[in-house]
């Protein structure tokens, strides 16, 4: 088993001792500087290559991208409505991706997308959707406003404002 990245360990300890414990773990005293700024966070955790749990921010939350991890880490094991709660069991077998998000930017044009390199954000009054750069599947612009918007709720020729962010991924 390969060394894991400090916020992909963060992640797998703090569900690890919610599912223990249930309650939340603080926040460790030490912190390397990337994870003391505040950020959006993403958790997004597999089993044999099948997704079982994703939820994040796009804009912080918390006081720092460690707390953020921390309950966003939790959130996708225990509270993502579209899979069952992760066991304790099962942690040992999930791999963790943890993004870290830029701040969203607004886009105007369609050729300022790239589904590789930035992620999106589609917003339509109070209805929004987000989706990760550089997931599998997603190879085109319009594929990735087509799952945004209906992530969303949004329907096709309703007027929407579109935003753009780029990750760092940690696995």
């Amino acid at each position: 088993m390969r060394k894991e990245s400090f916020p992909v360990t963060l992640a797998r300890n703090s569900l690890q001792y919610y599912l223990s414990h249930h309650k939340i773990m603080p926040v460790p005293l030490e912190l390397p500087e990337k994870a003391q700024r505040a950020a959006g966070v993403f958790v997004s955790l597999k089993k044999d290559g099948e997704l079982k749990g994703c939820i994040g921010t796009f804009a912080p939350t918390q006081e720092n991208v460690a707390a953020e991890i921390i309950h966003n880490a939790i959130s996708a094991g225990t509270r993502d409505p579209r899979f069952p709660a992760v066991k304790a069991s099962e942690l040992p077998e999930m791999d963790i991706s943890v993004d870290i998000l830029s701040p969203a930017e607004p886009v105007d044009e369609m050729t300022q997308l790239d589904p590789k390199i930035y992620g999106i954000i589609i917003r339509c009054d109070q209805r929004s959707g987000l989706l990760l750069p550089d997931l599998d599947g997603v190879d085109t612009v319009d594929q990735q406003i087509a799952i945004a918007m209906q992530k969303a709720g949004i329907h096709a020729g309703e007027e929407v404002e579109m935003f753009r962010f780029t990750v760092t991924r940690y696995k």
